[in-house]
Order: C-alpha cells, then sequence, then structure tokens
C-alpha cells in the first residue's frame, strides 16, 4: 500500500448547529472526530486543522487554518504544510460511519490510477461529489493553492473543482455527515441499529 497522509478540518463554526463544537458531538460511545481518527488508522500522518481537542488514543498532529475558521481551503493549506506522503486524504470531521476499508479504498484508488489522475473521490448516493471524503495527489493540491493566492474565505470547489477526477460510487453511505441537529439524531438512530 502506498503510504498516505490524512488532513480532517475540523475548525467550521457548525453554523446551522448554532456554533457547537460539532467535531465533539457524540454517535455512540464516541465523539465524531474519534470516529473519523479510527478511520484513519493506516495514515502515515494525520493532521487535524482545528482546536486541540482530546483524542481517543490516535496520534495526531494539530495546526490551525490563517486566520482561525478562514474556511476550508485554508485550512488543507495549513495540513498540507503537515503533511509528507505523495498521496494526502481530505476528510470532514463530521462523518460518524467512516471505515477504515473506505480510507484504504480511496487511497489504494489513486495510487493504482494513471499519473494523470489527480484525485479520488467518493460520489453520494444522490450524484454528488464529496471532496471531504477523497483522496488527492499531494503535489495537485499544492500546484492549485499557489495558484489561488490566499486561501482564505475560498470554496473548497476552488481549490478541488479541476483536478482531473476519478469517481467512485458510495456503496455503503460513509458519506453521511452530520450538518443539523436532525442529521445528528438519524446517525444515533442508524448507530443503535447497527449495534
Amino acid at each position: 500500500m502506498t503510504p498516505y497522509d490524512v488532513i480532517v478540518p475540523a475548525g467550521g463554526a457548525a453554523r446551522r448547529l448554532g456554533g457547537v463544537d460539532k467535531p465533539g458531538l457524540t454517535v455512540g460511545e464516541s465523539t465524531l472526530l474519534d470516529r473519523v481518527l479510527a478511520a484513519c488508522a493506516g495514515a502515515r500522518t494525520t493532521v487535524v486543522v482545528g482546536p486541540a481537542r482530546p483524542t481517543a488514543g490516535v496520534e495526531v498532529r494539530w495546526t490551525r487554518e490563517r486566520p482561525p475558521g478562514g474556511g476550508p481551503v485554508a485550512a488543507v493549506a495549513a495540513g498540507l504544510a503537515e503533511a509528507t506522503a505523495e498521496i494526502v486524504l481530505l476528510l470532514a470531521a463530521d462523518l460518524p460511519f467512516l471505515d477504515e476499508r473506505t480510507v484504504r479504498r480511496l487511497a489504494g484508488a489513486l495510487a493504482a490510477a494513471d499519473r494523470e489522475t489527480e484525485a479520488v473521490v467518493l460520489v453520494d448516493a444522490g450524484g454528488r461529489d464529496q471532496p471531504l471524503a477523497a483522496a488527492y495527489r499531494t503535489a495537485a493540491l499544492r500546484g492549485v493553492l499557489a495558484s489561488l493566492g490566499d486561501p482564505a474565505g475560498l470554496p473548497l470547489r476552488r481549490l478541488t473543482g479541476g483536478l482531473r477526477t476519478l469517481r467512485l460510487a458510495d456503496t455503503d453511505d460513509v458519506t453521511y455527515d452530520c450538518d443539523t441537529w436532525e442529521d445528528l439524531e438519524q446517525a444515533r438512530d442508524r448507530d443503535r441499529d447497527r449495534g
């Protein structure tokens, strides 16, 4: 398996949740962040971009975007400063059903793809690309970042939208995220049903 690093942006404002610390919310016995970090056990380096907080047994490098709360592109820029592998995964901090098999599937698909392929992105059941459930060639992200100038406030599609991308169906619904209280309750129900 080709080595890969992981960047988890975790400094968002969670406006639809009233500004709570979304990565610290729980599904089952674990926080959303800990569930994502558990799926990253095979990563060479895992970088969390956001305020440092306790985590359950996974070694993490912490960093902050500039300015704090500067958005997803600023978060990726901060995370890339810590990444050294040729492949980096961008994973949202609110994916309660992400698993290690999916992380390895993304990294493996990009490693096996031709060098022209710059990204492998999961596509949800609604046909939407999920750029924060994806693997990227580190050099490609750095190249686009260099062309953007100040990353603060830019939408993620400015960074990832023009990359040559292989799309994989999310057949296990691991891209389910928790943006609202209703999403969180549905995730908790789904977790209980699975348990």
